[in-house]
């Protein structure tokens, strides 16, 4: 009887929290199909108040410009994905063989990177003055994002907790080298990890912002969906604040607030139709890399 009613409260407990998630979503969802009118006057609601597609018109209105960002945003989010799950698989490889020397200390100096970083001012310094790399495609790559500490841990915690000694020596004994073995046993057995990091990476990418905000002055036109859609936010509410709208002349409200759930919705699509894909090796590569090892 009382693990009955463990379970029970175990189960209530999930549906709200499954609630929490769910009917935020719900509501970006209808309001974005609600009319500017309709927000204001009766605020956010499950169900639309008074149906409008205002806010999707005002964001097709760019729909070149948009098909655009998209594009470049899955071309920066699968290449930016792969060279960062390659370099922290490479380099958590090494830190996972208890023998290497001086193993403590790169295992530190990545730790360090967790917990100080040399500053915005001279980051973006080195990479456009040093590097070279502001509007260009690599500024959307490569500050920031293309190495994370915390992936390596992860990845060296899992390699050492998940991964049996004695294939590997049985390997060597073989003669096998160290790249067979990483490419035909370290890898193969890796999967739930590298699905862990290669989607938060990839979520990461695609989420990004601030990269196109710091480093494309010029190169508007490498905008990804996020610098667009917070482009032609702006551009919303400073037609919003004006006096004279030719858009909007024949009695349209201009739907900024609306426009802002229309450009979450087009920015959390495309994660919400890969998370299934990578739900089961999420789950495992995380709650397996995260043991201490």
């Amino acid at each position: 009887m009382r693990s009955k009613g463990l379970e029970r409260t175990a189960l209530i407990v999930m549906i709200l929290l499954s609630l929490f998630c769910i009917v935020p979503l719900l509501l970006v969802v209808t309001s974005s199909f609600t009319s500017e009118k309709a927000l204001y006057t009766y605020g956010y609601s499950l169900f639309p108040s008074e149906f409008s597609l205002d806010a999707y018109r005002y964001l097709l209105a760019s729909k070149d410009r948009l098909f655009r960002s998209y594009l470049l945003s899955f071309l920066v989010t699968i290449i930016g994905t792969v060279t960062s799950v390659t370099i922290t698989t490479l380099l958590a490889y090494p830190l996972s063989k208890r023998d290497l020397p001086g193993r403590n200390f790169f295992s530190f100096a990545i730790f360090f990177t967790m917990l100080f970083n040399g500053g915005l001012i001279p980051t973006y310094m080195v990479y456009s003055q040093t590097f070279h790399i502001k509007d260009t495609l690599w500024a959307l790559i490569v500050p920031g994002l293309l190495m994370s500490g915390f992936s390596v841990i992860l990845v060296r915690t899992y390699l050492t907790t998940n991964i049996p000694l004695d294939i590997l020596d049985a390997a060597e004994i073989d003669g096998a080298s160290q790249y067979r073995i990483f490419f035909s046993i370290v890898l193969p057995m890796s999967l739930p990890i590298l699905a862990t990091i290669g989607f938060m990476t990839g979520l990461a990418y695609w989420n990004d912002w601030q990269n196109g905000l710091y480093y494309l002055v010029r190169r508007t036109d490498l905008f990804t969906i996020q610098n667009l859609l917070n482009r032609i936010q702006s551009s919303a509410d400073a037609l919003k604040n004006s006096t004279a709208n030719d858009m909007f002349a024949q009695g349209m409200d201009i739907p900024s607030v609306g426009a802002r759930m229309a450009i979450s919705v087009f920015a959390i699509l495309p994660m919400l139709a890969v998370y299934p894909f990578f739900q089961k090796g999420f789950i495992k590569g995380i709650t397996i890399g995260g043991v201490k090892g």
